[in-house]
């Protein structure tokens, strides 16, 4: 089994249908305006965003969050990842009732209980939402920076990125960085390639989130590859999304092919009707990347995880092995 690591995925948006009903039943909830036949059911952005609302908000408590991260990257172990890093979004965590600090924790308990299960690293990356406005991302940087919690290791900002100018977020940012966080920030994907040069230019991240409208240009593609800034690439969630019109069109080799680093993610999965593995899947039968390509593109999302160096080279000698053995 080719090793696979992911970068980003939104922890609620991970949430699988059979788990949402289970939710469901919980609550005394009516799932059949956005579950059919076991599946997730939406046409357009709306849609999407209305079913995404439904089922972050049947999870309520601490044990409602534990049981999302544990079901996820157990999840993901079964189709041998070995490194998750989730987003996390203390504005969920408010609408639902908890502290911030109360659902990070029990987010890292459920990734503790996958860890012990099947060995499955963990991480967390804390996120503003843009379109809540500066002062929301920044409040979400404090906590991050505060929160002490040992498996959050990185902020970032989601949310409409055709909201404000990246310039007004800096601060935040600067205050994670403060704090010694992993950087990463949503660009490229809804909007066009400006997005992507002004979070290089204003932010300074070691990733970026999505990333792939660089390839309207080809100055900015140098630029990335040039400066080593990983693309968390989300090819499937592209296609469903429209950003690009089928798989043939996705910029994943050309952006590969000019020297930036690219990694595979599944972003919402049960949304976009993935997984982590079928993003991999894609990978070798529509961009032609073959079982050593794909380990190299689990090699670079290791390298560029937010995680202590101890981990990092226990992570990628277990990549290797898994490597060898399927060699």
């Amino acid at each position: 089994m080719v090793p696979k690591a992911e970068l980003h995925c939104h922890i609620e948006g991970a949430a699988a249908p059979d788990l949402v009903i289970a939710q469901a039943r919980k609550y005394g909830a009516d799932t059949t305006a956005f579950i059919r036949d076991g599946s997730f059911v939406w046409s357009d952005f709306t849609s999407f965003l209305a079913a995404y609302d439904f089922s972050a908000d049947l999870f309520r408590d601490e044990e409602d969050y534990a049981r999302l991260a544990d079901h996820y990257l157990t999840s993901l172990a079964r189709d041998g990842c070995i490194y998750s890093e989730v987003f996390t979004s203390p504005d969920h965590a408010r609408r639902a009732g908890l502290s911030p600090q109360a659902y990070t924790n029990a987010l890292g308990e459920g990734m503790e209980r996958a860890r012990a299960k099947t060995g499955i690293e963990g991480r967390m990356i804390v996120t503003g939402v843009r379109h809540f406005g500066v002062e929301s991302v920044e409040a979400a940087a404090r906590f991050a920076a505060r929160c002490g919690h040992r498996l959050v290791t990185g902020f970032g900002m989601a949310g409409e990125e055709r909201f404000g100018e990246v310039e007004d977020y800096v601060r935040a940012f600067e205050i994670a960085r403060e704090a010694g966080l992993g950087i990463t920030v949503h660009a490229g994907e809804l909007a066009g390639w400006e997005s992507v040069d002004a979070a290089l230019t204003h932010i300074r991240p070691s990733r970026i989130g999505h990333g792939v409208r660089a390839i309207e240009n080809p100055d900015l593609v140098k630029r990335i590859a040039d400066a080593g800034v990983v693309l968390e690439v989300c090819p499937v969630s592209n296609i469903e999304l429209k950003v690009f019109p089928d798989f043939a069109a996705h910029p994943f080799p050309k952006l590969r092919a000019a020297g930036c680093k690219v990694t595979l993610n599944s972003d919402d999965p049960p949304y976009f009707w993935t997984t982590l593995k079928r993003e991999y899947d894609v990978a070798a039968e529509h961009f032609g990347l073959s079982t050593k390509e794909l380990a190299a593109v689990t090699r670079t999302a290791l390298d560029a995880a937010f995680v202590d160096r101890k981990t990092r080279a226990e992570l990628i000698a277990r990549a290797d092995r898994m490597a060898a053995a399927k060699a």
